[in-house]
């Protein structure tokens, strides 16, 4: 007589969010307002809430979007300043976490290594890192939420005569708490978001700031407060204010981006013009702030009531356009054979891209190899049952997308609840499927990382499209059963059910 099959493994919780920053805390609040009836657990890998605004400590870390799109929509932002600052954004997050309840559902100190997938069972085997030591979880769906950034440390090239500085050098990622700047030297290399948000900062912490770029981005001052807003929240009960403001924003936002997609010359003249309208007295302007790219084919540096142009306005920081030839003891040489001297050189050269939070993903004992598949509506990955990742707008704030996922995972997971199902799965495109690079940027950190990442395909649902009204339709309307995202059953174990 044959012996009974053995059962199958029950899971410990029907959902994990991965991550416990402004991605993880949308999704956690999704799920127990849309799906109530399921259990779900927030592995958070350090331990605190935040993500990205709790890691990075740098002086001066702000938003570069306005906090009426990148804040929840379901708890809209209050604060007068709309460009804010890196800890009013952490302590946002933690007092929302706090506020739904959702922080009793994170597990800190946890980090996912391994994450394996049974089409027989349907579930997420997870191997997880704890300060216990390793152990076992599993889970039916499982939701990305770490971003794309590797935590672990930033872009650091290494520089001939590196070993020689007599000073201290710093990566933004890792900011040291003892650091003193005042009446020092300090060289930021780099052009970008970080570099445009320290300068100022440190030269109102009594710095003498150099900024040194290979090459310049496009720069634009923005206000720090947004008034129209501020009239609406004194007009309007606070969730009504809250919508029109993001609405008003979103739509201001896109016309700039489809204007410069359409007339890059255009708004290439006027980014300039208010670059120099800012800086009347800097020599050499269109050398140090007219980049060889169109606008918008890297992200626009945004500096709040133009902070950056008033420190090299007032002598307190300097920029200077070159290459860097090699580190010396007392600074930097570049290539023209100018000196910079430096007691401190920060390197904010950019970040490292790290897809799904570097867990290593087998599907039905197959391993993942992310270069291998498409990306499915910017929220899944073909081939790959029951996961959703967390991928924010390049050219709009990260949780104007992150919401609409959130919202459509929920709509997917009451879809297999009433319908019996086990898991969703996008199906694999079509011969007539054009692959595309994921990103469309020629960001370093992105051209850096272009081979690991899966691509995006020619036409939707594999096409991103940078457009929140269109995916607003799409993600809250359009049909889950699209004839490329396949729902399947099996007969093995039960479907996605209630406690």
């Amino acid at each position: 007589m044959n012996a009974p099959a053995p059962a199958p493994a029950a899971p410990d919780v029907d959902v994990v969010i991965v991550g416990a920053g402004l991605s993880g805390i949308d999704a956690a609040y999704h799920l127990q307002t849309r799906c109530p009836d399921l259990r779900y657990a927030i592995f958070e890998a350090r331990g605190a809430i935040g993500g990205t605004w709790d890691l990075f400590r740098y002086p001066g870390i702000r938003s570069d979007s306005d906090m009426h799109t990148l804040g929840f929509p379901f708890r809209p932002w209050r604060d007068r300043k709309t460009i804010a600052a890196g800890g009013d954004i952490r302590d946002y997050v933690e007092d929302t976490a706090r506020m739904f309840g959702s922080d009793r559902h994170i597990r800190f100190h946890h980090r996912i290594i391994a994450a394996d997938w049974s089409s027989a069972d349907a579930l997420w085997t997870l191997r997880c890192q704890s300060e216990d030591g390793e152990h076992i979880v599993r889970c039916r769906f499982l939701f990305m939420g770490s971003g794309y950034y590797d935590y672990a440390g930033g872009h650091a090239p290494e520089f001939e005569g590196q070993e020689t500085f007599a000073g201290q050098i710093v990566h933004p990622q890792h900011w040291p708490e003892d650091l003193d700047v005042a009446g020092k030297r300090i060289a930021v290399i780099g052009s970008g978001a970080t570099a445009v948000t320290l300068v100022p900062a440190l030269a109102e912490q009594g710095a003498r700031v150099t900024m040194v770029q290979r090459s310049p981005s496009y720069i634009v001052a923005h206000p720090s407060e947004d008034a129209f807003a501020d009239r609406l929240y004194r007009w309007l009960p606070v969730a009504a204010a809250g919508r029109l403001a993001r609405w008003k924003n979103v739509a201001m936002a896109l016309a700039a981006f489809q204007f410069s997609r359409a007339w890059p010359k255009r708004m290439r003249a006027f980014i300039l013009k208010g670059t120099k309208d800012a800086l009347p007295q800097l020599a050499d302007i269109d050398r140090h702030f007219t980049p060889s790219y169109d606008p918008w084919d890297q992200r626009l540096c945004l500096v709040p009531d133009a902070d950056l142009f008033r420190a090299l306005n007032e002598g307190t920081a300097t920029i200077v356009t070159d290459t860097i030839r090699r580190l010396i003891p007392e600074g930097l040489e570049l290539g023209s054979g100018e000196r910079v001297a430096a007691d401190v050189i920060v390197t904010a050269t950019g970040l490292k891209l790290h897809l799904m939070g570097g867990v290593a993903i087998t599907v039905d004992g197959v391993p993942f190899v992310a270069s291998e598949h498409l990306v499915y509506r910017g929220m899944m990955v073909s081939g790959v049952p029951n996961l959703v990742f967390a991928m924010g707008y390049t050219n709009a704030s990260w949780t104007l997308k992150i919401d609409l996922v959130s919202r459509r995972m929920c709509r997917m997971l009451e879809h297999m609840r009433r319908r019996g199902y086990a898991y969703c799965v996008p199906a694999a495109p079509g011969a007539g499927i054009e692959r595309r690079p994921l990103l469309d940027f020629s960001s370093g950190y992105v051209q850096r990382a272009e081979a690991a990442l899966p691509g995006q395909g020619s036409h939707s649902p594999w096409r991103l499209r940078q457009n929140y009204f269109l995916d607003y339709i799409a993600f809250r309307f359009g049909r889950l059963a699209d004839g490329v995202l396949q729902f399947r059953k099996v007969t093995k174990v039960p479907h996605i059910t209630p406690r």
